[in-house]
């Protein structure tokens, strides 16, 4: 997940990243993007993105079961 602190909807992705990934037995990982000038110019509009396996998936918002289903698809080629 990309996101940055204070914003609430990052707040209300991270829970359903945290419980997904949990029961799915994955591991995540959080970037804030003040600390990197690219991903601010990229997203800066659209955090929080969650990003499933290197691309991106989803942005303001996480759909529970949309995830779920992204994390059990086989790993697309690039």
């Amino acid at each position: 997940m990309i996101g940055k602190p204070g914003c609430h909807l990052c707040d209300d992705a991270r829970a359903v990243i945290e419980r997904v990934a949990r029961e799915e037995g994955v591991e995540w990982e959080e970037l804030n993007m003040l600390d990197d000038p690219e991903l601010v110019a990229r997203y800066a509009e659209q955090i929080p993105v969650t990003l499933v396996d290197g691309r991106q998936h989803d942005y303001w918002r996480v759909d529970e079961n949309r995830l779920r289903k992204a994390l059990s698809a086989p790993p697309r080629c690039a």
